[in-house]
């Protein structure tokens, strides 16, 4: 019997899988006794239906040929790894996780949510850093976990995780993707509802221009410096909003995907387009023109309008985000740029366009009204923390009466039918006060401004038609509610901002992890199973035919 030499003739290491390990010969001295009991399993008759019922595992112990090094496996472990989330706030790839695999990850490593270049998405296997190396190699041990990061996350996972007037807190019971006992970037800090400032801010330039302009309020003589003081100061306050944000979809574009699927935030993206209508109609005086220029309400309402499209397409589609299961009173921010944008049209000369969109946005205002007012029991159960937004639902019906009474020159019939519904909603609104009470303040409280101011301006306008003290009395009283509510925001969001420094807390809403829902699957019917029922139907079957025979004879 030739004796195979020990080594290759190559220097290549080569390796073989040996699925079952017998005792080597070296292994004889002192050791006879486990030799005879390998002797007798290699005497034994092999079985052929265990080895076929024996699972293939593909390397799972190597050996070399050479070193004789025994390599295993560790794909199964990290999979088990994987399955377990801690409640840190670290159990995200990156964080624990690596480092129980060595990779010695750094604490604050906020990658999941940069910007992913086109490349690296296309071939992650050509890293433009040492940190897309770092990063590859952790993806490496865990089959592509940042993958669930650009997914889309559903709508009701958002309702069912988050809490607060604006789903921005997260529930105690639910885990997170980044850590939540360190300060995450500015940027990552900086939420899409910042723009809900400049809206009261631009709302209130529209407001005190008409106090100064409107017959009903001439014998006040209000001063038109105040509007060009706000006016300013809401151009100062876009510009610095819409340049952060900016560099918040250049840096950490990911983070702006997530909010752009949440179902409160995904309508405050209208806002920043609404913003510079509001401007150009509360332009000051002395710097607007008689007739704008048709070139203004195009640059403002073309970016609305695609995405108008895009949401209301969700809504009529169907799927996942139909407007049943997403609807909310902050989807009215969605709704009043076609109002604001047709009294643009109309200042600008185009009065089809303003009557084009009236007529869309006052088409989806009524389904949005009934929906939210109806409830139905196939949409998301909507949070208690979530009603200070209903001062969402002034804002519509106010700004249609305004729309209409622009368009048309007069305050006929349907503009004051609208004015008198944005009426009686807000007086329904203000008698709760326990309704908006016992929330921490945010950002996004700033929304609230700007119905209100809405809502003073279709009294202005109502109060030049009916001219009363009782309708002029009114037009005082909602406007200087509306102003203070902005004075006491303004004041606390600088003091939260620049004494306290707590305007901007870690952005938990959008680091939620995507729950997978599993179907349970049906069980797998077996040959033989179905063989064995085949035999019991047919014993069944013949049992009843010799009944029935012995019952005939």
């Amino acid at each position: 019997m030739e004796r195979r030499p020990a080594f290759p003739s190559s220097f290549e290491t080569h390796f073989i899988d040996i699925h079952e390990v017998l005792p080597q010969e070296e292994d004889r001295k002192g050791k006879t006794q486990k030799i005879d009991k390998a002797d007798h399993k290699r005497n034994r008759p092999i079985k052929v239906r265990d080895t076929n019922k024996r699972p293939h595992r593909s390397l799972k112990r190597q050996v070399s040929l050479e070193t004789g090094f025994s390599v295993h496996n560790w794909e199964s472990k990290a999979k088990d790894d994987r399955r377990v989330l801690t409640r840190s706030g670290q159990s995200f790839g990156g964080f624990d996780s690596a480092n129980r695999i060595g990779l010695g990850a750094p604490k604050g490593d906020f990658s999941l949510f940069k910007t992913k270049p086109t490349l690296s998405r296309q071939n992650p296997l050509l890293p433009s850093c040492k940190e897309r190396e770092m990063v590859s190699q952790r993806n490496d041990g865990f089959n592509g976990l940042d993958d669930s990061v650009n997914e889309s996350v559903p709508a009701g996972r958002y309702f069912a995780a988050l809490r607060g007037p604006e789903l921005d807190q997260v529930k105690d019971y639910e885990d997170i993707l980044l850590p939540k006992d360190e300060k995450w970037p500015f940027l990552l800090r900086f939420p899409i509802g910042c723009f809900g400032i400049c809206l009261g801010l631009s709302s209130q330039a529209v407001l005190w221009r008409t106090l100064a302009t409107s017959p009903a309020t001439k014998f006040l003589h209000i001063t038109p410096f105040i509007n060009l003081g706000l006016w300013l100061l809401a151009l100062a306050v876009l510009i610095s909003v819409s340049f952060t944000y900016i560099l918040k979809c250049i840096f950490y574009f990911e983070a702006v995907k997530r909010e752009f699927f949440h179902p409160v935030r995904v309508n405050f993206f209208f806002a920043p387009w609404v913003v510079c209508m509001f401007l150009a109609i509360g332009a000051p005086p002395m710097l607007d023109p008689q007739i704008l220029h048709p070139a203004i309400w195009c640059t403002f309402m073309a970016p609305y309008f695609l995405l108008e499209l895009k949401i209301y397409g969700q809504w009529l589609s169907g799927g996942k985000r139909r407007l049943c299961k997403v609807a909310n009173p902050s989807s009215h921010l969605s709704v009043v740029g076609n109002f604001v944008g047709a009294i643009l049209a109309s200042k600008v000369g185009w009065n089809e366009a303003a009557k084009f969109l009236w007529a869309v946005g006052f088409a989806h205002y009524l389904v949005v009204f009934v929906t939210l007012y109806q409830r139905l029991p196939t949409s998301e159960t909507l949070p208690k923390e979530l009603h200070p937004v209903y001062s969402m639902f002034i804002a519509a019906p106010s700004a249609a009466s305004l729309a209409w009474q622009t368009i048309y020159g007069e305050s006929d019939g349907l503009s004051r039918t609208c004015y008198f519904i944005a009426l009686f909603l807000y007086v329904s609104l203000v008698v709760r006060i326990n309704f908006f009470t016992g929330f921490r303040f945010s950002v996004a409280w700033w929304s609230y401004t700007f119905p209100m101011t809405t809502a003073s301006v279709a009294t202005i306008k109502y109060a030049e038609q009916v001219p009363t003290i009782i309708s002029k009395g009114l037009a005082l009283s909602l406007s200087f509610v509306s102003s203070t509510m902005v004075a006491i925001l303004f004041i606390s969001t600088l003091l939260h901002a620049f004494v306290w420094r707590t305007l901007f807390p870690n952005d938990l809403a959008i680091a939620i992890k995507k729950r997978r829902l599993v179907k349970e699957k049906k069980p797998f019917k077996r040959a033989y199973d179905i063989k064995r029922w085949t035999k019991q139907a047919l014993t069944k079957n013949s049992s009843v035919n010799k009944d029935s025979d012995k019952a005939g004879y």
